[in-house]
């Protein structure tokens, strides 16, 4: 196997290739560029930045223009002071990654999207679907779960969604290092499947970005913004939000806060679709099944190329 150069380096390194557009309303976007070719974006999730995409990268990038932006409130992108309802739901970020895309001069790319960073790249496809060749989505939440994330069953794993909705939260949280190391332990704890797939020097350095001015408080605004939004979504009818965009699902197994028989309404969403589970994955795809997510999106690249 070849050495992957990138493997220790700190998400800080130059060497990663940053970048930097602005978004809508002149938010600044900062963003991860590698290789050449046909452009594939990638939009992360949360607890996360455009990191999570640190091993796919690199395996990508000999055969295709490979981009990763922090949305913004998460990594280097900005954190603008807005109602989270104005400033921070999907279809404002969205905004953003077009933004990015006429700053490069990219009319249309495949997007890998994973947990909330696939909320994105749905709104796009439907918004925008002529910007969207393909989707690469992982555990993503999607309106044909309806109803069913309010039952217990999943409420008792989706807590902190609640927690950061409350206006306080992210002074708990982010009050120093430590309670920042603390709280997001849990999830890479709770969340990961194959936990040898984070290194605890990959943690720290998760730690050291949310550990910064204005972090903790920018992932909190999604949920808020997405609290205020949900409860119009329940009753989502297949024929208002069907994105035919050809679209490639891959699903861990052992994730448990959004767990894989949530995707059995797929196909009345979106009705080009493919899924393949992934065992002994749990919710950190990205990076606990690189090689997977790899395959799929040349495979979404190839067929819509």
């Amino acid at each position: 196997m070849t050495p992957d150069p990138f493997l220790d380096l700190h998400p800080d390194d130059p060497a990663w290739g940053h970048g930097e557009a602005v978004g809508t309303g002149g938010v600044r976007i900062h963003f991860v560029r590698q290789g050449r070719g046909e452009p594939a974006i990638l939009l992360h999730g949360w607890p996360g930045f455009w990191y999570d995409w640190r091993r796919v990268l690199p395996a990508l990038a000999p055969e295709a223009d490979v981009i990763a932006p922090d949305l913004r409130g998460f990594g280097g992108s900005d954190a603008p002071e807005l109602p989270p309802e104005e400033g921070y739901n999907p279809v404002v970020m969205a905004g953003d990654v077009i933004a990015l895309m006429d700053q490069l001069g990219i009319e249309s790319a495949v997007f890998a999207a994973h947990d909330i960073g696939a909320t994105v790249a749905q709104a796009l496809a439907r918004g925008v679907p002529d910007r969207v060749r393909a989707l690469v989505l992982l555990n993503p939440p999607y309106l044909g779960i309806g109803k069913r994330r309010f039952e217990y069953r999943f409420q008792r794993e989706a807590w902190y969604q609640h927690l950061h909705a409350k206006p306080w939260s992210h002074e708990l949280v982010g009050y120093n290092r430590d309670t920042v190391r603390i709280y997001l332990s849990h999830f890479y704890d709770h969340w990961l499947g194959r936990k040898e797939a984070l290194r605890p020097a990959e943690l720290e350095a998760i730690v050291d970005v949310y550990s910064r001015p204005g972090r903790v408080e920018g992932g909190f605004n999604y949920y808020r913004a997405r609290m205020i939004q949900r409860a119009g979504e329940s009753e989502a009818d297949p024929r208002d939000f069907t994105i035919e965009t050809p679209t490639i699902v891959r699903w861990g197994e052992l994730d448990p806060i959004i767990p894989p028989e949530l995707s059995d309404r797929l196909k009345e969403f979106f009705p080009n679709s493919s899924l393949e589970l992934l065992p002994g994955v749990g919710h950190f795809v990205p990076f606990e099944a690189p090689d997977e997510v790899v395959a799929a999106v040349r495979e979404a690249l190839a067929s819509s190329g």
